[in-house]
């Protein structure tokens, strides 16, 4: 195998490319870069120092990878970029590289983002997740395996998404979203369990019957909050799902997203 590089791209000797890449016309990659076998990239792509790319992913047309951050902190600092395996970003996706020494914004194997999206600094993306067009992603973000995005949604910084949620398009995020749910509105607001999503996913039946019951434990059985996060383990005490949504909303700094009103 080789490495087939327009002869209009702009690539540094610096950079470490594998067998099997493709670099399409005006593109521009910089010292300090690595891509990983089988991936294509674009016409027209900038991938910036210190961004890692991993096998057989597509970037697409106009894409930037790996530029400063938008963050008034940021002194020019060594920090990185690093986008998993089978990862595909469409035209215009921008991801930013993290503040602080030696830090890393991540997006994890088999992400899909579509056209337009931006992932900005220090983000932690995790695995399988679709992110539709325009999406914006604000700084220090965190994202768990299996979320969908609707398009135009936006989510301040600092917030966490739990596990399989959806997020429904135009979707203003200010608030932690917990595992499961489907969000929709300005501002969001849960409106019942991901259910299309899950079932996607492999979820059972009596799986997503038991996460739909833990979520009307907690938010419409007219228990305190506080109370009925206390008493959730002993409703449903062999539920992974009760300990792993408890342990979500536990660690959130931001507060979590409530039931629609």
């Amino acid at each position: 195998m080789s490495v087939k590089i327009d002869p209009t791209a702009v690539v540094n000797p610096k950079a470490e490319i594998e067998d099997g890449v493709e670099i399409g016309p005006y593109a521009v990659i910089e010292e300090g870069v690595f891509i990983s076998s089988g991936t294509r990239i674009g016409p027209y792509v900038n991938l910036r120092k210190g961004t890692i790319i991993g096998k057989n992913c597509v970037i697409e047309a106009g894409c930037v990878v790996g530029a400063p951050p938008q963050h008034f902190a940021y002194k020019g600092e060594e920090s990185f970029v690093e986008i998993g395996d089978n990862v595909v970003l469409r035209e215009g996706v921008t991801v930013h590289k993290a503040t602080g020494e030696g830090e890393k914004t991540i997006i994890g194997d088999n992400c899909y983002l579509m056209v337009g999206c931006h992932v900005a600094h220090n983000c932690k993306l995790g695995k399988g997740i679709i992110v539709a067009n325009l999406v914006g992603i604000s700084g220090y973000v965190q994202v768990e395996d299996g979320v969908v995005f609707g398009g135009m949604a936006g989510l301040h910084q600092f917030v966490r998404v739990g596990e399989r949620a959806m997020i429904g398009g135009l979707s203003k995020v200010v608030k932690d979203v917990p595992p499961y749910t489907l969000v929709d509105g300005h501002p969001a607001r849960i409106r019942g369990i991901n259910t299309i999503g899950l079932k996607r996913s492999g979820f059972t039946l009596k799986e997503r019957e038991e996460i739909k019951r833990i979520y009307k434990f907690l938010f419409l059985s007219g228990i305190p909050w506080k109370d009925a996060l206390d008493r959730i383990l002993l409703e449903f005490p062999k539920s992974p799902f009760a300990a792993k949504i408890r342990s979500f909303i536990l660690s959130s700094k931001r507060g979590v997203i409530r039931w629609r009103p």
